[in-house]
């Protein structure tokens, strides 16, 4: 069997290396975490949270290890910190409506019928996250689903596969047993054998389309429900009526922050005619302010991305682009740091359109395309013509304007003058090639439980 490598962006070197769990270790690993569920779910739901939230505080103990680790794993500056203020909003917020969500739902309780919808943990839950953001897209379905009574065996990208290492660390500390929570490392083979087998009771997968084909072959015939977070090409539309400074403030970093490297990131952006050439000038400037570098230097605000093939997908994107009229506002000798790797500067492009690629699919770094549109109904028809709706945002004054829009904006989340962000009170979901289910909110809790009715009579005499 061969190992996987974690080749970090930082240098190119061998940050870590673990063997993948041979197939019968694998399907011993699954069936003690079936075992163990049962005794899970009977807890009391309040010792359930406590043990979760006092997981993730030791996970918040772990901070300086955390940051320097993630920047070694996937590029990302120290100066940012970790994923922490976003894990705990998540956690804290699921934890405090866990109570009600999970409570039955009474219909009748007399003195002849007690009728009632209960919410029945799942089983056994199986994620698969991604590398972007291991710690945020890991806690989005690994908190609602232990608290709700579920086992969970958590893989993590190859990219980032100390993550899971450390989240297993931090919740076995905590006094969650070791089978309720497991950590695995698996090759897809091995992976696609459990999911067919019905290994779990749901599959949770954040990455690729293509990776989200190969879960729902894996599954096809099981009838295992399926969570899956697909690729993204959200767009910025930018009204007449917009704040132009707040826009390009936010937008651009939506487009540029993690290297571009966001599952909601700013990919294409719509200009109202009036404040184009304004926006992208400003624009222009914003990005040229950037620091490329190392992440471990307090100066960068820009590291390197995740795998120096990722970023040979962008750069091919923006030739391809240029090549076939569009223009290149940023001199990438701007920034010397660019390798020809990992390390890419960023780039603005304008006179773009939808026959490019790097307007149709997704780039995953950090490239932003800007068009000029006149009108409401020209951006409406920009915006939905893409394969992918996870996120949308809106920049006007108005919040009948804003949501009359996204009436008809084919995605998962609507945002007004914000982009990149992930509202734990609000249903994380997506539409066409994006994927299918939802996570965060109430709804997440529902992804992980299904409805149980109970309709008990007694016999009158």
């Amino acid at each position: 069997m061969t190992p996987i490598q974690l080749i970090s962006p930082v240098d190119g070197s061998v940050y870590a290396e673990r063997m993948p769990l041979a197939r019968d270790a694998a399907f011993a690993m699954a069936a003690r975490a079936k075992a163990a569920q049962p005794a899970w779910a009977a807890r009391p739901l309040a010792e359930r949270i406590a043990l979760v939230k006092a997981a993730v505080a030791a996970l918040n103990a772990m901070a300086p290890r955390v940051v320097e680790e993630l920047a070694w794993q996937m590029g990302r500056p120290t100066r940012f910190g970790g994923e922490f203020g976003g894990v705990n909003a998540r956690t804290d917020y699921m934890s405090e409506i866990a109570a009600e969500t999970l409570a039955p739902v009474m219909i009748e309780d007399s003195a002849a019928f007690r009728r009632y919808i209960a919410r029945q943990a799942l089983g056994v839950v199986f994620i698969i996250a991604p590398w972007n953001y291991p710690y945020l897209t890991t806690i989005n379905t690994l908190v609602p689903a232990l608290i709700a009574g579920n086992t969970v065996v958590l893989k993590h990208a190859s990219q980032t596969m100390l993550v899971g290492e450390r989240i297993a660390e931090a919740f076995h500390g905590a006094g969650i047993p070791q089978d309720v929570f497991q950590n695995v490392v698996l090759d897809h083979p091995t992976t696609e054998a459990l999911i067919g087998a019905r290994a779990f009771n749901f599959v949770n997968f954040t990455g690729s389309v293509g990776g989200g084909q190969a879960i729902e072959r894996a599954a096809a015939g099981t009838f295992t429900p399926l969570g899956l977070e697909l690729g993204g090409k959200d767009p910025g539309y930018v009204r007449a009526d917009a704040d132009l400074e707040a826009a390009v403030d936010t937008l651009m970093d939506g487009a540029m922050f993690n290297a571009g490297q966001c599952c909601c990131g700013i990919e294409r952006i719509y200009v109202h005619e009036s404040l184009y050439d304004a926006f992208v000038e400003k624009s222009v400037a914003w990005v040229k302010a950037l620091k490329l570098g190392n992440p471990f230097d307090a100066e960068s605000t820009l590291g390197p991305m995740a795998n120096k093939r990722f970023a040979a997908v962008v750069r091919a994107q923006i030739a391809e682009a240029v090549a076939a009229g569009a223009k290149a506002l940023i001199d990438p000798a701007l920034f010397p740091a660019d390798d020809g790797g990992a390390y890419l500067a960023p780039q603005i492009l304008v006179n773009v359109d939808h026959s490019m690629r790097v307007m149709m699919e997704e780039s995953f770094g950090p490239v932003v395309g800007i068009m000029k549109v006149k009108d409401d109904a020209e951006a409406l028809a920009l915006m939905n013509d893409s394969p992918y709706g996870l996120t949308a945002s809106v920049w006007t004054t108005d919040y009948d304007t804003a949501a009359a829009l996204g009436e008809q904006i084919d995605t998962g989340t609507v945002f007004m003058n914000r982009a990149d962000y992930l509202d734990p009170a609000l249903c994380w979901t997506g539409c066409k090639d994006t994927g299918r289910g939802g996570s965060l909110s109430y709804l997440g809790f529902h992804s992980v439980t299904r409805p149980k009715s109970y309709h008990l009579k007694k016999v009158q005499k």
